[in-house]
């Protein structure tokens, strides 16, 4: 593959666990003298270079040593015995003494070895007596003998790893040498690793016939490297790519290099730098090369083949297009694939063997060329007859400029994607035929729809795709498409379908002014399914409980004299919220599974979606969890059947879902439904999602993966109208802050998002808020118990904060406007919280608010249960009454263990140390993280010493005292030197006495 730059090469593996233990274990095997080899095969760049360097790095650190050669793409006669002759060189610089006691190894490397011996050069008369063919057969039975002799000589000494790359290149020689080696292992401390390119072994290649031979060995083993799995590919482009790459780009570069590394990570670095381009050129010079190699009736038909796109192309299609004799094609097609370039499939129909492949063909083909071959192709799939291939037809018609045929066809292709429920390549297909409106003569009749028909089913589709920025700019252009008509109901459902739009990216007060335009225009028309739609969508901007109620009994109303089934159950759902305010819990549930099941009927998908999604959150306001949970997973899955997963309610759905199992305590779950969507979405769909994993992230320690989380999220705490995402991810962030020994930030982090949440959410007191004081509090709590002896003035002024954070709870909970009558559960359990945490601040140690804490959040949250059980014991040890703190300590432990919450646990184990609590499975490791030396300046700095103090208390120099101390910040990560502190003391590194 020539010298390329490899910015993968120093990074950490990823996702080769099961590679690794492979390898390991047979460097233990050798160590204990089982000598053993490896052929490890993969294609080019999958990593096999990559893997072998980590074993080299390693082999050391156990005493081994290790030899590493290299073949070189010549030709077959060049540089005989090329990688020997670099072990060699290397072994003789660990042996001197090598080369002298084995004169056969001079013929591999240039010696100043003492004159043969007269039994030698008899043996040399004796050789050259008996014929050439001999003399050289003997000659190189001499080479192997002393090859293998200085191996197992230099393995007596320890155990020797010899490492050969690119074996695909050897020249016979090498081979036969290696074939040598392999067959005569046995109780050497060796082990032999070599490497090839699976992609490369062409049927006549020579290394076949011997792999046949060598894996017969009862010493040899194989090991192929697949490419990475989709979710391992793009975990491998974040740790190489720089943190400005979004997921969209990550996804689209996971798709294109289809988990080939090396093709990872030039796609990286083209992106990095040139991110318009379409293939990197060092990444195109590598693939031509493959085809270079083949005859020119071979590369004609891979050409040919390039054009095709991303479909499967049939051999009869194929024979039609390249217009050469059968017998000749035949003959390049068999060529090509023993090449490994392209592969056929259960459908007996060609393809390339990886899709960047095609990409660099195409790229270098002439554009004549191109469009005569996209031509030809054009007319072989409308001569077909075959139904489905719309979408070929109009890719082709595009590419061979037969804009009319494209523009028909595209339309027919959005409505074949359509009914495989593929919503993003149904909005491919109407953009497409959207850029040709203008370039085509009559372009409504060509494509049998209207402009602002097409228009409004683009910002369906685009709404389905998870893309709603989209679906509103495309439904702004519809407005005056649809006024141009002069109906006056095509104008009000127009705007009702903005409405919907505004809704879907949160713009409320628009949607207001909209939907209202719209029902001026329908009021006075007569009944129809687009006045009971106009009146269902009314229902959602309405804010006064009355006025929704009244609403929506007329929407329903109006949906059944009407026969429109969707907007009734539409309504119906509306009316089911209105139940739900007023306290009448029960009819609120039927009146949503009526709707569900009218939806059902009526084939009204997103109205499905939306019964889902309340149906959920109803459950879940309630604090019935283990139920929303069961009903998201539920409803989830009906949407991705629907193909609607990325929809408004599919993904609200899918949120829903992520935050019940977070609540509930199946984090695994959480953080499988945050995953990220693998597609191309909008940030506010990626963002909903991401916020929801960086919870699980925090809870578990995982803060690396965490900060580089929501630091991304940042921008979009305030770039739509949606507080949802700016009030859990400033929960996640503080929490994160808090668990670092970072209160101030905390504390900071919580003041701006309750300053934003009113202007975000359209809501004086939104209920977030509770919430997010209580966290306050509690950094706040941190920050005046983190110094020893407590600072008046930082006491003084956290307690000043934590009086106002405590008072805009309560005014939230008495002002703010809650889903159901009374405020929820969860709500309660987090004002109750926010007091108890104020009463910490002030330092009343008060148990029963700790177990108020516990009790209110008795509905299923079991982390936060587990959080206020630590408190209450804290509470419980302060109080002297160290054996009743115990049984909360140990249940607190027990959720930390299962949730696999590594913060928590380490607090609850690091308070029970300092009580001397006993917990079952308490590791004592963990308290040897710093040296006697380190805890002793630790518990010095932490008495309020200066570096110099410290010295002089323990005897040693201020710059000792330093160096030891910011060994202590490296270790507990931690930024300052009262960061450290407050880590330690929340990990039981130091003895409660030092800080009070």
């Amino acid at each position: 593959m020539g010298v390329v730059s490899r910015i993968g090469s120093y990074f950490p593996l990823v996702a080769r666990h099961h590679e690794l233990t492979q390898l390991r274990d047979a460097l233990a095997r050798a160590q204990s003298g089982r000598a053993t080899s490896l052929l490890v095969s993969g294609e080019a760049g999958v990593g096999k270079s990559r893997l072998l360097a980590e074993l080299a790095d390693h082999a050391p650190t156990t005493g081994a040593h290790v030899l590493v050669g290299r073949c070189v793409d010549i030709s077959e006669a060049g540089f005989p015995y090329l990688p020997f002759t670099e072990i060699i060189e290397q072994l003789r610089a660990i042996d001197p003494g090598a080369l002298p006691a084995r004169p056969g190894l001079a013929t591999l490397v240039g010696s100043a070895s003492p004159a043969p011996s007269r039994a030698a050069t008899a043996a040399a008369s004796a050789a050259e007596d008996i014929g050439p063919n001999a003399a050289h057969q003997f000659d190189q039975l001499q080479l192997f003998d002393a090859v293998l002799g200085a191996l197992t000589d230099l393995s007596e000494d320890a155990c020797v790893v010899v490492q050969i790359e690119d074996l695909h290149w050897s020249d016979p020689s090498t081979r036969d040498l290696l074939s040598f080696l392999l067959s005569r292992l046995g109780g050497q401390r060796l082990l032999i690793v070599a490497s090839y390119r699976s992609d490369e072994l062409h049927r006549r290649h020579p290394l076949r016939p011997m792999l046949a031979e060598l894996v017969r060995l009862p010493a040899v083993e194989r090991l192929d490297i697949q490419p990475f799995r989709r979710e391992d590919t793009e975990r491998f482009i974040r740790t190489i790519a720089s943190e400005d790459v979004d997921d969209a780009t990550i996804a689209d570069i996971a798709r294109r290099c289809e988990g080939n590394a090396f093709f990872a990570e030039e796609l990286v670095t083209a992106n990095s730098t040139s991110p318009q381009d379409g293939i990197p050129t060092v990444l195109a010079e590598v693939l031509l090369a493959k085809v270079e190699k083949l005859s020119t009736t071979a590369q004609r038909a891979v050409r040919a083949l390039a054009v095709s796109g991303n479909w499967h192309v049939r051999h009869t299609t194929l024979e039609a297009v390249i217009g050469i004799d059968p017998a000749e094609l035949d003959a390049a097609l068999r060529e090509a694939m023993q090449h490994n370039i392209i592969v056929t499939d259960v459908k007996d129909a060609y393809t390339f063997r990886h899709a960047l492949l095609r990409e660099a063909i195409y790229a270098d083909l002439l554009p004549g060329e191109r469009t005569r071959l996209h031509a030809a192709y054009a007319a072989s799939v409308a001569d077909s007859g075959v139904a489905g291939m719309a979408a070929a037809l109009a890719y082709h018609s595009m590419r061979a400029n037969d804009l009319p045929t494209a523009l028909h066809a595209s339309v027919q292709a959005a409505k074949e994607a359509r009914a495989k429920g593929a919503a993003g390549a149904e909005l491919q297909h109407i953009e497409r035929a959207l850029e040709l409106w203008q370039a085509v003569d009559d372009a409504e009749a060509n494509a049998g729809k209207s402009e602002l028909a097409l228009n409004r089913r683009a910002a369906y589709a685009a709404g389905s795709a998870g893309l709603p920025d989209r679906a509103l700019a495309y439904m702004r252009t519809a407005i005056p498409l649809a006024d141009a008509n002069h109906d006056p109901v095509l104008a009000a459902d127009t705007r009702r379908q903005l409405t919907q739009a505004l809704l879907d990216n949160s713009h409320w007060t628009e949607a207001e002014q909209v939907i209202n335009e719209a029902w001026e225009l329908i009021k006075d028309c007569p009944t129809s399914k687009e006045r009971a739609w106009v009146l269902s969508i009314r229902t959602r901007v309405t804010v006064i409980d009355e006025e929704r109620r009244s609403i929506a009994e007329a929407a329903a109303a109006e949906a059944r004299a009407s026969g429109t089934a969707s907007a009734e159950a539409d309504a119906l759902i509306s009316l089911a919220f209105a139940d739900d305010r007023d306290g009448r819990t029960e009819s609120a549930a039927r009146l949503l599974e009526r709707a569900r099941q009218l939806a059902v009927e009526a084939g009204a998908l997103d109205v499905e979606l939306r019964a889902w999604f309340n149906l959920v959150f109803s459950r879940f306001d309630h604090g019935e969890l283990d139920a929303a949970a069961q009903i998201a997973d539920e409803g989830v899955q009906r949407a991705a059947e629907l193909g609607l997963t990325w929809s408004l309610y599919g993904r609200r759905v899918r949120m829903l879902q992520a935050l019940a199992h977070y609540a509930r305590g199946d984090w695994d779950a959480a953080a499988e439904a945050a995953a990220p969507p693998g597609e191309t979405v909008s940030d506010l769909v990626s963002a909903m999602l991401t916020v929801a994993g960086a919870m699980v992230h925090v809870g578990r320690g995982q803060f690396d993966q965490a900060e580089l989380t929501l630091e991304r999220l940042r921008p979009e705490w305030y770039r739509n109208e949606d507080e949802q995402i700016a009030n859990l991810a400033a929960a996640a962030s503080a929490e994160l802050a808090c668990w670092q020994g970072r209160p101030d930030t905390a504390a900071e982090l919580v003041e701006e998002a309750l300053r934003s949440l009113p202007a975000l959410s359209g809501e004086q007191w939104p209920l977030g808020g509770i919430r997010l004081a209580a966290i306050g509090l509690q950094a706040l709590a941190d920050r005046a118990h983190s110094t020893a002896p407590p600072d008046p003035s930082t006491t003084r002024d956290a307690t000043d904060a934590g009086d106002a954070l405590l008072q805009h709870a309560e005014q939230t909970a008495v002002h703010g406007v809650p889903r159901t009558a009374d405020l929820g559960p969860e709500g309660r359990a987090w004002l109750m919280r926010a007091r108890a945490e104020h009463g910490r601040l002030h330092g009343t140690r008060d148990p029963d608010s700790w177990q108020a804490v516990i009790d209110a959040f008795g509905y299923g949250d079991v982390y936060q249960q587990a959080i206020a059980r630590w408190r209450l014991a804290e509470t419980l040890i302060a109080a002297g009454r160290r054996d009743d703190a115990a049984i909360p300590l140990e249940a607190a432990a027990s959720v930390a263990d299962q949730l696999e919450a590594r913060p928590l646990g380490d607090a609850v184990r690091a308070l029970a140390h300092r009580a001397r609590i006993t917990l079952p499975g308490a590791p004592a490791a963990s308290m040897q993280i710093l040296t006697s030396r380190e805890a002793s300046v630790l518990s010095l700095v932490a008495q309020g010493m200066t570096n110099r103090a410290a010295g002089q208390k323990l005897f040693i120099s201020e710059k000792t005292v330093s160096v030891h101390l910011s060994r202590v910040m490296s270790k507990l990560g931690a930024a300052s030197r009262t960061e450290a502190v407050a880590l330690a003391y929340q990990r039981g590194l130091l003895d409660e006495s030092v800080t009070q």
